[in-house]
């Protein structure tokens, strides 16, 4: 018994210094060099801060581009899923709702052409992009209520398309927060 005793305090204090000391001062670093130096990278328009690029925000007006839902109602503080199961009669409601939503919005969408994304919250909470098809099933709506050509929006769409990682990681997505800068910044 004695034999152990002296290895493990000696472990115990490495790991301490690892992991209380070392790896705190290393994550600190690395946030301090990154693009929004531990801060969150920080959207501004017309000189005022408007979001983060990573943290998705809630827009509802029909005029923009809706993100995917969240469960915490976008606070970055709470992140997390609903932990509601797929069978859960709330849960189910929920989706039905949104779903009646975006049909009630887009009247030439199919029920079966939404894609999940777009009623379903995702794990964090947070998402701040859409995917390629859940932009172009809005584009139609926000042409309309924007009084400008729906070939407008498609090009918008287009040019914040950010491509996959050295293009096979990962689906094509776009950031919905940049994509509704880019509208209010588009003249008809």
């Amino acid at each position: 018994m004695k034999k152990y005793i002296l290895p493990s305090i000696k472990l115990t204090v490495v790991f301490t210094i690892i992991l209380c000391i070392i790896y705190p001062l290393f994550i600190s670093f690395a946030a301090k060099i990154s693009r929004g130096q531990g801060s969150g990278e920080k959207v501004t328009f017309k000189g005022k801060v408007v979001g983060y690029r990573l943290i998705g925000q809630s827009f509802t007006k029909p005029e923009y581009f809706w993100g995917r839902p969240s469960a915490v109602n976008y606070n970055a503080a709470g992140s997390g899923g609903s932990n509601k199961g797929a069978t859960n009669p709330d849960y189910l409601k929920e989706v039905s709702n949104r779903i009646d939503t975006l049909l009630k919005y887009h009247p030439g969408l199919k029920r079966n052409d939404i894609p999940a994304e777009m009623v379903t919250a995702s794990a964090s909470g947070l998402d701040p992009n859409v995917s390629v098809e859940a932009a172009k099933i809005q584009a139609q709506r926000i042409a309309t209520y924007r009084q400008v050509p729906l070939s407008k929006i498609l090009k918008l769409i287009e040019l914040h398309t950010e491509k996959p990682f050295l293009g096979m990681f990962g689906p094509a997505k776009i950031n919905v927060l940049a994509l509704n800068i880019a509208l209010d910044q588009t003249r008809k």
